[in-house]
């Protein structure tokens, strides 16, 4: 009996043992570690404040129960936490559940690609985990865990503040052209100069800007001549009486030299016979048909459009003073109101007005600067390169011409400079409020929202500015790699060779790119731009340019030392005695 009782309990042994296997289960768990993975990226990346990640992995034949359901689920451990991710459901051959197939018999692979997942400051250093469970009807089991790939990549985090801010710029001139034009006219055949016309009030008017012009240290740079004719009379004789009347001009302008038109100065007009030459530009007009044409549109004579018509029917001029004639009371009008007008010289004296000196106008900025004009202001800014004159400078400008928007920009232009945000915004905002849809605030107002956070509020602003300039095009490409659109920011940096536009190089796969830019910037020996050198070699796998540049970035900043630790991109480097040296 004792026998028979053993037997029996050894069948229910086998028994059971029998059953519980026969779900596969148990095999599946025991082979776990022959089931392959890759993970890609691998170490994990996070673009555009996210992270996803894909996976394929491969299970051999004859280890897949038939009946079991098993789901795969992704879990980013990190300190403190860890992020399970949505599962993969894989089904066996003669399982009734939904997902993806694997045969027992030839075994089988699947794919897989997570939802997006928001970065955390604690996903830097993480690893991925795979936890699968096996399930057939009510029975379950759990596969090993397994690490398949570290975390995370990180460097889109290393695009910098260097948006482009505009200056509203001056519009001081070194010299502001002045000129003035005044007329002499005639009696008929005749190329004296009256002494009438020289009191007259275009001469009065000329003498004056002469006088003005010696307080004001004019450069008188020439005089132009022109001299007419009316078109009545022998065209041989209208021309030398032309040529009469210019000269006699000349000669009473020089004879205006001689007078003191102020206290202590006198008008250098009178000049050697050379001089004059180039002093004096005349153009001389035997006939002045034109002004004839003109006077008569402006007249309102009797006959006005018959004599328009002879203009345009004959274009020689005796058969023209012929057919006008020939409207004999009509000549006499033109004789008394028209024709007169016609026997002049027209003056014009061009000069310089030269402005305060540089040197002056420092001077006056600090002792006088109420004295100054909004340009002569806005321009004494640009003459030091310490921000905090440049500010004070534009605050007072601000204060003094306080409705000229471009004041405002200024002062917010310094403070972006000066990395104070909220004043930078509040003056923006001034000057937005002087100069709406103005494309130079809209940019800098750009920078302040990006700043803020907002990057869609910077993105609409830098695109109705980008008639400003290319500032605000390379203002999008800071935008662009926070999105993760690394192509859109190549384009958008453009042939700048700054800091972020070899990130974004980098980061669209152009390694050496990416290297030719930091090394063609003006920050190429930056802490910095060193330890994206160190990012660009580790990528190109060169150890030795890795311990280079990090070396060198952290004898300048020793806060890359524990960046490097922890930066994924040197994952391959670790095990270096030259990296952990470094970092250790």
């Amino acid at each position: 009996m004792k026998n028979k009782s053993l037997q029996s309990l050894a069948l229910a042994v086998v028994t059971v043992i029998g059953f519980s296997s026969c779900d596969g289960l148990g095999k599946l768990v025991k082979n776990a570690d022959k089931i392959t993975y890759k993970v890609t990226p691998d170490p994990m990346e996070m673009h555009g404040d996210s992270l996803g990640i894909k996976i394929t992995g491969t299970y051999p034949a004859k280890i897949f129960p038939k009946k079991a359901t098993v789901t795969v689920t992704p879990v980013i451990k990190y300190n403190g936490g860890e992020k399970a991710l949505k599962p993969v459901v894989l089904v066996g051959d003669k399982s009734e559940a939904k997902g993806q197939k694997i045969s027992n018999e030839k075994g089988g692979s699947f794919s897989y690609t997570s939802d997006k997942v928001a970065y955390m400051p604690e996903m830097k250093v993480a690893t991925l985990e795979l936890r699968a469970q096996g399930a057939v009807k009510t029975k379950t089991k759990d596969l090993p865990a397994k690490k398949v790939a570290d975390g995370t990549v990180v460097t889109p985090l290393l695009v910098r503040n260097d948006e482009k801010p505009i200056m509203a710029k001056d519009n001081f001139t070194k010299t502001v052209p002045r000129s003035i034009t005044g007329s002499i006219y005639f009696l008929i055949s005749q190329s004296q100069v009256r002494s009438t016309e020289m009191s007259s009030q275009d001469m009065k008017a000329f003498s004056e800007f002469i006088a003005n012009g010696l307080q004001k240290n004019y450069a008188f740079k020439g005089i132009n001549v022109s001299a007419y004719a009316s078109p009545d009379g022998e065209l041989d004789k209208n021309a030398n009486l032309a040529e009469d009347r210019a000269k006699e001009t000349i000669k009473k302008l020089m004879e205006l030299s001689k007078t003191n038109i102020s206290k202590d100065k006198k008008v250098k007009l009178s000049l050697k016979a050379g001089e004059a030459k180039e002093f004096y530009n005349t153009v001389t007009t035997a006939e002045d048909w034109d002004g004839f044409k003109k006077a008569m549109e402006a007249s309102s004579i009797k006959d006005k459009e018959l004599i328009l018509r002879v203009l345009t029917m004959y274009s020689d001029a005796p058969t023209r003073e012929k057919e006008i004639k020939n409207l004999a009371k009509t000549w006499t009008e033109l004789a008394d109101k028209i024709l007169p007008k016609l026997r002049r010289s027209v003056i014009t004296l061009n000069a310089d007005e030269n402005s305060r000196t540089d040197a002056q106008i420092t001077a006056a900025l600090t002792a006088a600067p109420d004295s100054l004009s909004i340009e002569e202001m806005l321009y004494g800014a640009t003459l030091t390169q310490d921000l905090n004159t440049k500010l004070s400078i534009y605050k007072k400008a601000e204060a003094k011409y306080a409705s000229d928007w471009r004041t405002s920009n200024n002062v917010g232009y310094i403070y972006i400079m000066q990395n104070k945000l909220a004043d930078a915004e509040a003056e923006f905002k001034k000057a937005d409020a002087l100069s709406a849809n103005n494309p130079i605030i809209k940019n800098n107002l750009g920078i302040c929202a990006r700043w803020k956070g907002d990057r869609k509020a910077a993105m609409d602003l830098y695109k109705s500015a980008t008639s400003a300039g290319s500032e605000a095009t390379y203002n999008m490409g800071v935008i662009e790699i926070q999105n993760g659109n690394y192509g859109a920011a190549v384009s958008d940096f453009g042939s700048n060779n700054t800091f972020n536009a070899a990130l974004a190089k980098l980061l669209n796969g152009s390694n050496d790119g990416a290297m030719s830019a930091i090394d063609a910037s003006p920050e190429k020996d930056a802490a910095s731009s060193l330890y994206l050198k160190a990012v660009i070699s580790a990528r190109q796998g060169k150890a030795e340019g890795v311990n280079a540049n990090l070396k060198a970035a952290i004898q300048k900043d020793a806060s890359f030392k524990q960046m490097a630790k922890d930066d994924a991109e040197f994952i391959k480097f670790r095990d270096n005695a030259d990296f952990k040296g470094m970092v250790n």
